[in-house]
C-alpha cells in the first residue's frame, strides 16, 4: 500500500506539472470582471481578460483561468471593464511659451482613462508631432495622439498657427506639406477662407484620400459639403443648420451681404424643422459624415452666468499661461445682458436637442471635448466625462454615449481593428470601473485601474500622476 500511495502521489504531481506547463503564459490576468462589449451592447459577467505585451490575447469565462499562467493578476470582482476612452476633439496651443504647460496636459488624459486624443489644430504643431512620435515610441507618457497639424484658413485668419491659403495652387502646396508631416487628418475652418476655396480644399484633400474635418462656411449647405467628401462636422451648431427648410436661401443671402451671419442664424433657428433635419441627417449617415458635437465646451460658456468656475478645484492642474487664455471667452460672456444670456441658453438647448435626432438617423457621433487653450474651464481629461454627461442629459443612452467615446472614434480613424472595444487580438487599453456605466454614465469617473498599452496604472498610480501635474503647475505659479 505504501508503495501504491507513493505511485499515486507521483502521478498526481506529474499531472499537475503537465497542466501547469500547458497553461498559456501571459503578463496580466484580470479576473471576475464584468466586461462591457460596446459593439454588441452586452454586459458579459464574470470574465477574465488575458494580456500579453500590449495586446489582449483572450476574454473568456473566468472558469477558464487555470488555462493561463500569469505574471500578474488583478481581482476585478465587482468591477466593470470598458475600452480605453477616446477624446476626438482637443487642442494644444497658446504659443511657444506654453509648450511645457501643454505637454503637462498629457498625463491628465491618462489619469482619466483616455487612451487616445484627436488634436484638431492649434499653434504648437511641431511639438505635437514630437509628442505623437514619442508616445508611440514609448518614451513619453500620454494618450495616443492623432493630429491634423496646422489647419487650413484664408489670409489674415484670427487663429494662430494656421496655414493661410488664397488659391488652388497654395492649397495643393499646403496639402503637400501636411502629408509630408504625416498628419492623421486635415482640418479646415471658415474664419477668412472663402466658400469657393473651402470647397476646393475639401475636394483636393478628399481626392488624396485624406480625412477632412471642418467648420463649415455659413453660405455653404451641409448637404453639399457632405457630398463633396467631408469626413466630420466639428461642433453641433453646424449640423443644426442642416435642419432649416431655408438653409440654402439664407446662406445665399449672407453670401450676397443682404444679411449678416447673426441674422442668418436667427433665420436658421426660426425655420428649423424636425422632418427636414431627420432627412438631412440620414443623408449624412449614408455618406459617412460624422459629427463631433463638443457640447461641454458650449455648455460651460453658455452657463457662465450661473457658475463662473473660478473656484474649480481642477484649475490646480492647469498652468497659469493656459488659464490666462480662458479670459477672452469669460470677458465676452460677462458683457451679455439678460436678453443675451437668455438667447445663449436657448441656443445651447436647441443645439443639444438635435443629438438624439442625429443618433436615431444613424450619424456616427464622436465624443470630443474641445478642451485646451482658449476654451474656458473645459478641462483636458475630466472634460470627456463631462462631455459624456452632456450626451446623456441630451437624450442618448449610456451605451450610445460609451460607443461615441470608444468604438466610434476608432472607426472614424480607421483604427477599429485594434482599438475601441475589448476583444482578443485588440490593444490592451482597458479601464476598470467601480460601478456600472450602463446604468449611470457617471460611473466612467470611478476608475479603479487603467491598463494602457498593456501597462497597469492602479488608482494609486493614477493619483500620483495627478499629483505630479499639480506640483508642476504650483511651481509655475510661484
Amino acid at each position: 500500500m505504501p508503495t501504491q500511495s507513493r505511485v499515486s502521489a507521483a502521478l498526481l504531481l506529474l499531472c499537475a506539472s503537465a497542466a501547469a506547463s500547458a497553461a498559456e503564459p501571459v503578463d496580466l490576468l484580470i479576473r471576475h470582471a464584468a466586461v462591457i462589449d460596446v459593439v454588441a451592447g452586452k454586459l458579459r459577467a464574470d470574465r477574465l481578460i488575458a494580456v500579453r505585451g500590449d495586446r489582449i490575447v483572450a476574454i473568456e469565462a473566468d472558469a477558464k483561468a487555470a488555462g493561463f499562467d500569469a505574471a500578474r493578476s488583478i481581482d476585478a470582482q465587482g468591477k466593470y471593464a470598458i475600452p480605453g476612452l477616446w477624446d476626438m476633439h482637443v487642442h494644444f496651443g497658446g504659443g511657444d511659451k506654453l509648450i511645457e504647460e501643454n505637454k503637462n496636459l498629457l498625463p491628465l488624459y491618462v489619469a482619466h482613462g483616455i487612451a487616445a486624443v484627436r488634436d484638431a489644430a492649434g499653434d504648437l504643431s511641431p511639438s505635437v508631432f514630437e509628442w505623437r512620435d514619442a508616445v508611440a515610441a514609448g518614451s513619453l507618457q500620454g494618450p495616443t495622439i492623432f493630429t491634423s497639424g496646422p489647419k487650413l484658413e484664408g489670409y489674415k485668419s484670427i487663429w494662430p498657427g494656421d496655414i493661410e491659403v488664397g488659391s488652388h495652387e497654395e492649397i495643393s502646396a499646403a496639402l503637400d506639406r501636411l502629408q509630408g508631416w504625416k498628419v492623421d487628418f486635415v482640418k479646415i475652418t471658415d474664419n477668412t477662407l472663402s466658400p469657393e476655396l473651402f470647397m476646393d480644399a475639401l475636394k483636393q484633400a478628399h481626392a488624396r484620400g485624406l480625412r477632412v474635418s471642418a467648420h463649415v462656411p455659413f453660405s455653404l449647405t451641409i448637404d453639399e459639403v457632405s457630398a463633396a467628401g467631408l469626413s466630420s462636422i466639428e461642433h453641433i451648431d453646424y449640423a443644426y443648420k442642416a435642419g432649416s427648410t431655408q438653409e440654402a436661401d439664407i446662406g445665399a443671402m449672407v453670401r450676397r451681404g443682404e444679411i449678416d451671419a447673426k441674422e442668418g442664424w436667427n433665420r436658421i433657428q426660426a425655420s428649423f424643422d424636425e422632418k427636414t433635419a431627420r432627412a438631412a441627417y440620414r443623408r449624412l449617415a449614408r455618406r459617412g459624415t460624422a459629427v463631433t458635437p463638443t457640447l461641454n465646451g458650449s455648455f460651460v460658456t453658455t452657463y457662465l452666468d450661473r457658475d463662473d468656475h473660478r473656484g474649480d478645484d481642477y484649475l490646480k492642474y492647469i498652468g497659469p499661461g493656459l488659464r490666462a487664455t480662458y479670459a477672452w471667452r469669460v470677458e465676452r460672456a460677462a458683457k451679455d445682458d439678460a436678453a443675451a444670456i437668455e438667447r445663449r441658453h436657448a441656443r445651447y438647448e436647441r443645439d443639444a436637442a438635435i443629438l438624439p435626432l442625429l443618433q436615431q438617423s444613424g450619424v456616427n457621433l464622436l465624443a470630443g471635448t474641445d478642451a485646451g487653450f482658449l476654451n474656458s474651464f473645459n478641462y483636458p481629461g475630466v472634460g470627456l466625462h463631462d462631455e459624456m454627461q452632456r450626451f446623456v442629459e441630451s437624450g442618448l443612452t449610456p451605451l450610445q454615449t460609451l460607443r461615441a467615446a470608444t468604438i466610434n472614434g476608432a472607426r472614424f480613424m480607421g483604427q477599429d481593428k485594434l482599438h475601441g472595444s475589448l476583444a482578443a487580438g485588440k490593444a490592451a487599453d482597458i479601464v476598470l470601473l467601480d460601478a456600472d456605466p450602463l446604468r449611470d454614465i457617471g460611473a466612467t469617473r470611478k476608475i479603479d485601474t487603467f491598463v494602457l498599452r498593456g501597462k497597469v496604472y492602479d488608482r494609486k498610480a493614477l493619483d500620483a500622476m495627478l499629483e505630479d501635474v499639480r506640483k508642476r503647475v504650483a511651481a509655475e505659479v510661484e
